[in-house]
């Protein structure tokens, strides 16, 4: 059930596009509220709205802010949009899109012809945190690369939530979004992964492709129960369309919890158990002991019999995001913190940037 309680508006602490940030007067207290402008309509101070307080009576991390469900001053007036397709399906939020597939879409010829990825590389992740790292990295190794951002529904469903994204887009560090599935919000909207990948290459123009969900992500400890694992099966949906899929390993030594520590059991099972499709798995350049620990986990695991596992030098990563001023962390750590989990993700992005260049040397004849 939905917690719903009514709360005033007592102050608008920040705003980007299709978000406001806000404070709210709620049970006696006053506590964070998120208000998506483009579901509820503007919103002020002053005004009483209907709040979603589930999350923070249950002391969740990253969803753990109030919700505007109505907004009780201002009726929300009615604008035609175009587009057929329904995100957010059979609930009171469903929101109307216009997606790539529909005819009425100016990219309805692109995406109807454009069956192959031809060889276009597609990062693969399984955190929100690992699209600063990779990004940054990106352009710095190669700033020409039109790089465009696959968000899914494994987490956050509207794309407005995502500081980085914002982060990114006002540095120039990424170049369009694609949103799929029940995620909204994207330059792109896209039915699924699969015709959002075609999206990314034949609509949005990409050179380079990061998929991975919007912040925060459901885990439950069992093997199988966790958004994350949908790695796997978009490396399976990359590699079906002909891109070249590369695997960022979710990695840390400062997570206490054993399932976290070293390669995490969530990249363990997506690309142990999930991904059927072959993929370049990047590991960073470690110490030797710690070398040794991933390399024995991932070989436990199977992974070096279905994929190609590459070392590469992640450092580049760390260097961007001190070049480009990023505050990124994850799980609440830093670069500081967990190095490891930074490097994964430069050496994901130098591996993406050599099969970038590789796509675009032509093949010659000796």
């Amino acid at each position: 059930m939905i917690r719903i309680r009514p709360g005033r508006v007592v102050e608008i602490t920040g705003r980007r596009p299709g978000l406001s940030e806000l404070m709210v007067e709620t049970e006696g207290r006053v506590e964070k509220a998120v208000n998506y402008d483009e579901l509820t309509g503007p919103v002020a101070v002053g005004d009483r709205v209907a709040l979603n307080t589930s999350a923070v009576n249950l002391g969740l991390g990253t969803g753990g802010v109030h919700f505007v469900m109505l907004n009780l001053e201002r009726a929300v007036r009615d604008a035609p949009k175009a587009g057929h397709i329904m995100k957010l399906r059979y609930t009171p939020f469903q929101v109307q899109v216009l997606a790539v597939e529909e005819e009425a879409s100016p990219h309805f010829a692109a995406i109807r012809d454009c069956e192959s990825l031809e060889r276009l590389p597609v990062a693969v992740g399984s955190l929100h945190s690992m699209l600063g790292p990779f990004a940054a990295a990106v352009k710095l190794l190669a700033p020409e690369v039109r790089l465009v951002y696959l968000m899914t529904d494994g987490g956050a469903l509207p794309l407005a939530f995502s500081r980085l994204v914002r982060q990114l887009r006002d540095r120039g560090l990424l170049d369009a979004t694609v949103t799929c599935g029940h995620a909204f919000g994207g330059d792109y909207e896209a039915v699924n992964v699969y015709s959002g990948l075609l999206a990314a290459r034949a609509a949005a123009g990409a050179d380079m492709v990061i998929a991975v969900m919007g912040p925060g992500i459901v885990g439950s400890g069992q093997t199988y129960g966790f958004t994350g694992i949908e790695q796997g099966e978009i490396i399976n949906a990359v590699g079906v369309l002909g891109g070249t899929p590369i695997a960022i390993p979710r990695i840390s030594f400062a997570d206490p919890r054993d399932r976290h520590r070293g390669v995490s059991h969530h990249t363990l099972t997506a690309l142990g158990r999930v991904a059927l499709q072959p993929a370049l798995v990047a590991l960073p350049r470690l110490d030797p002991a710690a070398q040794r620990l991933l390399e024995v986990q991932l070989a436990t695991a199977g992974i070096p019999d279905r994929h190609q596992v590459v070392i590469a030098d992640g450092k580049p990563a760390l260097e961007a995001l001190e070049a480009y001023r990023l505050n990124v962390t994850t799980m609440g750590r830093g670069p500081a913190e967990t190095p490891e989990f930074f490097l994964a993700c430069g050496a994901a992005a130098r591996l993406a940037v050599d099969a970038y260049r590789t796509a675009r040397t032509p093949n010659r004849r000796s």
